[in-house]
């Protein structure tokens, strides 16, 4: 960027000279000149030159020292993440940091020691928002803290807040609000405002991070560092495969067979897809990123409502690539779900005062319910007219998001494939039958042969023990046992020694056992110890894994206590909370405990990492 005369205090010669040497300058060149700068400054020297430099040894040797002191400021970096988006984004971040001379300490909310916030000079805090407003697993222990008497006055502390959230979830960004308000509260002082991220985050993540470096050293050119940070979190994912988030590659379908048996009335599909010449690779317990196609039926009947022409040139994102409207609605834009940002959105393109009166302040609860079950077609006909062509409209649009999908199959098991298990969602909702994007994209157009644009998710929170001799605990029902395919296959390649343990469930034993002859065979080869099965509408009582668990409960504790993993996949929001009220009972049972030192001890499990969640 050039410096203008006009817009500064220099007169044409010093722009001259600043535009020839800014532009040089290294991020620690910039640095240690900010540093010198303010030591002039102290010192009263406002009127010395550049000069200086060379006309002032003593000088120099100050400024650089403060320079140092400047850039050896620690900060700390923690994050809250589930699925690794937070982790990775902190990850690459601290080291941009470390590029610009701080001493950057990062670590998982659960892993630091929350006492120590009255040494923290400097915090940034990156966390996602789970289920309904909850924090991921690895941020409740230090949600708790900061919500509780113990928690200090922080009147030393510096701090700011990135929020990854979903605005089609009612508390978007919960979390991340909870903790900048509380820290707050409690004397600290914010570094840079908090950010809320939707689903689509690179920008506003830069702009974040843009904030935060120039609030911790002055620096007046962050947009370079601040993208180079998220390009870092991007090139993160993508490894040595150059394919990414934001650059999926196209695979190929070899597979899509359905799990379900005749007569069942659930469609569970099980697809495979080739990843040859991509160099992607992935782990067990990571997650298949996953663009799908809204239903063309949809696209056609949102054209027609509003009479737009379907060959129209319209913007596809926000860096000026253009497509047609049927094309941008199809695979770029979302049009199932209705956010109350879009709402807001969309009433300054409508004449009608309907759509404004319902964003009005105290019909909350009439939005909600307005929100929920609906999508673009269904806000295009009940609050027309509208006032603007297609090509403004699409504008308002959030982009599609991939679906992700937890990776059912080991890569050592099976070279340059990837599997994935997806259930299709069919549903009637306000007189019309209503479709789950990428589910039904998947069970009903996609043949092998097609290709899908697929990239892969790290989840370092869901991982396999180092130690194959270890035993593991797998609690999976429906599609959640998607990935317990990916650990014993993988296991089985290891010729891992340690015991396992299956807790599979669903509806019906005879239509509904996903991957039932995998088990089989692996309970016949060995590599599966163990299998507890719960199928809830085969008898009178619905029976689920949770029931399971219990009357098991003096060999599973057994096992706990002999070091055994437990993994847990699948709902979150019944599910998951049964299955750990389960864990709970058992271990104050079994173990003799009371309620408090019982979650006392499964929290522990969770700082050990020997208690992972892939629930959603």
């Amino acid at each position: 960027m050039q410096l203008q005369v006009t817009n500064s205090p220099f007169n044409e010669n010093q722009a001259e000279l600043l535009n020839q040497l800014l532009p040089t300058l290294t991020p620690s060149q910039q640095v240690w000149l900010s540093g010198y700068l303010s030591a002039l400054s102290v010192q009263g020297n406002q009127g010395s030159s550049v000069q200086a430099v060379s006309a002032a040894p003593a000088v120099v040797v100050e400024s650089a020292t403060a320079a140092s002191q400047q850039a050896s400021r620690e900060v700390t970096v923690l994050f809250g993440s589930q699925t690794g988006n937070c982790q990775r984004l902190a990850v690459s971040l601290s080291r941009k940091l470390e590029e610009q001379g701080f001493k950057v300490t990062v670590s998982a909310m659960n892993s630091f020691k929350p006492n120590g916030l009255k040494k923290t000079e400097n915090l940034l805090l990156l966390v996602s928002t789970h289920g309904e407003g909850e924090p991921p697993d690895n941020a409740r222990a230090f949600h708790e803290f900061l919500y509780s008497k113990r928690a200090p006055q922080l009147p030393g502390l510096r701090f700011s807040v990135l929020a990854l959230g979903d605005t089609s979830y009612e508390f978007f960004c919960q979390t991340g609000k909870d903790f900048d308000q509380k820290l707050e509260e409690l004397g600290a002082q914010r570094l840079s405002p908090r950010v809320d991220c939707d689903l689509d985050y690179d920008e506003p993540v830069a702009e974040w991070f843009g904030q935060v470096i120039s609030s911790l050293n002055g620096a007046q050119n962050t947009a370079g560092i601040a993208n180079a940070a998220v390009q870092a979190a991007e090139s993160a994912e993508s490894l040595e495969s150059g394919f990414s988030r934001n650059h999926p590659f196209h695979a190929e379908v070899l597979e899509n067979l359905n799990l379900n048996g005749r007569g069942s009335d659930r469609e569970t599909r099980h697809l495979e897809l080739s990843l040859a010449g991509s160099n992607i690779t992935f782990e067990p317990g990571d997650s298949l990123g996953v663009y799908p196609e809204n239903h063309p039926q949809l696209v056609e009947e949102i054209i027609a409502a509003m009479g737009w022409d379907a060959n129209e040139r319209v913007p596809l994102n926000k860096k000026g690539a253009e497509g047609t409207l049927q094309e941008a609605l199809l695979r770029h834009y979302e049009i199932t779900v209705l956010t109350k940002p879009l709402l807001e959105q969309a009433a300054t393109l409508n004449s009608a005062p309907a759509l404004k009166d319902l964003l009005a302040s105290g019909r909350e609860q009439e939005l909600k319910e307005y929100i929920q079950g609906r999508d673009l077609l269904d806000l295009m006909q009940d609050y027309g007219p509208w006032n603007a062509p297609a090509s403004i409209f699409v504008t308002i649009l959030r982009k599609l998001p991939a679906r992700l999908y937890s990776i059912a199959s080991s890569y050592n098991a099976n070279p340059d494939e990837v599997h994935f298990t997806v259930r299709a969602v069919r549903y009637e909702s306000h007189g019309r039958e209503r479709y789950g994007v990428c589910s039904v994209h998947c069970a009903e157009r996609v043949q092998p042969g097609a290709t899908l644009p697929v990239y892969i998710q790290n989840n370092p929170n869901f991982k396999l023990p180092a130690d194959s001799s270890v035993p593991v605990i797998m609690i999976g029902p429906g599609t959640g046992v998607a990935p317990f395919r990916s650990f014993l296959e993988e296991r089985e390649e290891q010729g891992a020694e340690g015991p396992s343990w299956l807790f599979y469930g669903d509806r019906h034993f005879v239509t509904d056992f996903l991957y039932q002859t995998d088990w089989q065979r692996m309970l016949k080869d060995g590599v599966l110890s163990r299998l507890d099965v719960a199928f809830s509408r085969d008898t009178e009582e619905k029976v689920y894994v949770q029931h399971r668990i219990l009357e098991q409960s003096k060999e599973l504790y057994r096992w706990l206590q002999e070091g055994a993993h437990i993994y847990v996949c699948g709902d979150e929001k019944h599910m998951a909370h049964d299955v750990h009220s389960a864990l709970l009972t058992v271990i104050q049972e079994e173990g003799g405990l009371s309620a408090e030192a019982a979650a006392a001890y499964l929290e522990t499990l969770q700082q050990e990492q020997r208690y992972q969640r892939d629930v959603y």
